[in-house]
């Protein structure tokens, strides 16, 4: 191992600090202490003498506690309320919004079902006026459900010339599709 020289330089500079903040330790306790005036700077007033308060006992604090007691709580209780107000505003508010899009959202849902009744009205009785062979054809290349469902709206015997016309694996499909769906009771 090797020591570090200590200089005496390096050992002086925190005497020095400790004695220039600390009154106490430059021996300022009987002399007023010294204070450094900056160049273009103020002379210092005359020191004042601060008194020293003494606390109130806690009998007072205790009498004075007691005292705003009911008024903290009043205030306490004023604010929150006033808190509750805001929130019970916001809430009004929010709900009304929704109320609004639900209302919105209903209108739109009427709509709908409506146009998709007058859009299945109107694609029944289209395969209703087609050829039986040229029915078969467009149905296999639907999806099997919109197909089933158009079957089961035509008329029965439209519907058996119509599977009659189809392969035999789509026709297989789709009557165990419309099976399914004509069941009262959901077999699962």
């Amino acid at each position: 191992m090797f020591a570090l020289p200590i200089r005496k330089s390096h050992l002086a500079a925190p005497v020095i600090a400790a004695l220039l903040m600390c009154p106490t330790l430059a021996g300022a306790n009987d002399a007023e202490p010294v204070r450094q005036v900056l160049p273009g700077g103020q002379a210092p007033e005359a020191s004042q003498q601060l008194t020293r308060q003494v606390p109130p006992d806690e009998s007072e604090i205790q009498r004075f506690c007691s005292n705003i007691a009911d008024a903290a709580r009043d205030r306490r209780y004023a604010l929150q309320a006033e808190e509750l107000k805001q929130l019970q505003a916001g809430i009004d508010q929010r709900m009304k919004a929704l109320e609004a899009k639900r209302a919105e959202y209903e209108t739109w849902l009427k709509r709908r079902e409506v146009f998709l009744a007058r859009a299945q009205d109107s694609l029944v009785k289209i395969y209703a006026g087609m050829k039986p062979d040229a029915a078969a054809e467009r149905l296999a290349m639907v999806n099997v459900d919109l197909a089933a469902a158009i079957l089961m709206k035509l008329d029965a015997r439209k519907a058996g010339v119509i599977l009659n016309e189809m392969d035999q694996k789509a026709a297989a499909t789709l009557t165990g599709i419309m099976a399914s769906a004509a069941r009262r009771v959901d077999p699962s």
